[in-house]
């Protein structure tokens, strides 16, 4: 058998060990990156569980202040409208009653019980009388136009539907035909009203029971 160089082979079997151990050094096995990714992943974990521990406290005291703060904002908003509107109501009070009044009064003039003794016939004619009679309601509802602005909707269509009534009362008599002249026409309206509520009567019987209201809602 040939001689062999053991130099040589002392320096391949190093050269051997050296290129196995380098392979183990830079060889890793997946579990360890798996390893690596989990103890990284808890590090960014524990990393937001701990800032989450210093800023929820805040979040949550500035939420609540801010619950609070808003609902402090809404009281107090609409106790400052309460207190205007119950200024406007105090000072609108005086022209309310003087609309009231007004209202009452020309719900007075009109009720035919007093229309006809303070409007006299000039004349026989009927028709004629007829027409003085309505002219004289329609002027005195205009004059009082302006008063629906201070009463309830419902007060003045009752106003408005006494008014057409009582206009109603006297076309309806003079197109009677037992009703020749305008004294007829006169007495015929007096006479039936013995027995009857006047339109005028209804109206002043709401505005009574409105006004009272008024003193409730103060």
């Amino acid at each position: 058998m040939p001689n062999l160089d053991v130099n040589y082979l002392n320096r391949a079997l190093q050269e051997k060990l050296i290129s196995l151990f380098s392979l183990l050094v830079i060889y890793t096995p997946p579990w360890r990156y798996i390893l690596n990714i989990y103890n990284y992943s808890y590090m960014i974990a524990d990393k937001i569980i701990e800032v989450a521990a210093y800023t929820l406290p805040s979040l949550i005291t500035g939420a609540v202040a801010y619950h609070f703060f808003n609902m402090h904002t809404r009281n107090e908003e609409g106790r400052r409208r309460y207190l205007i509107h119950k200024e406007a109501q105090k000072n609108a009070l005086p022209l309310r009653l003087q609309a009231y009044e007004r209202l009452t009064l020309f719900l007075e003039r009109i009720n035919p019980a007093k229309l006809l003794i303070r409007i006299t016939p000039q004349s026989s004619n009927k028709h004629d009388y007829e027409d003085y009679l309505v002219s004289q309601i329609e002027v005195e509802y205009e004059h009082n136009l302006a008063q629906q602005i201070y009463v309830s909707s419902e007060s003045w269509d009752i106003i408005t539907t006494a008014k057409n009534a009582t206009i109603q009362m006297v076309r309806k008599t003079t197109a009677d035909p037992a009703v020749a002249t305008a004294q007829d026409l006169r007495e015929t309206i007096l006479k039936g009203l013995f027995d009857k509520q006047t339109p005028s009567s209804v109206g002043i019987a709401h505005l009574k029971n409105e006004v009272s209201g008024l003193w409730k809602e103060d």
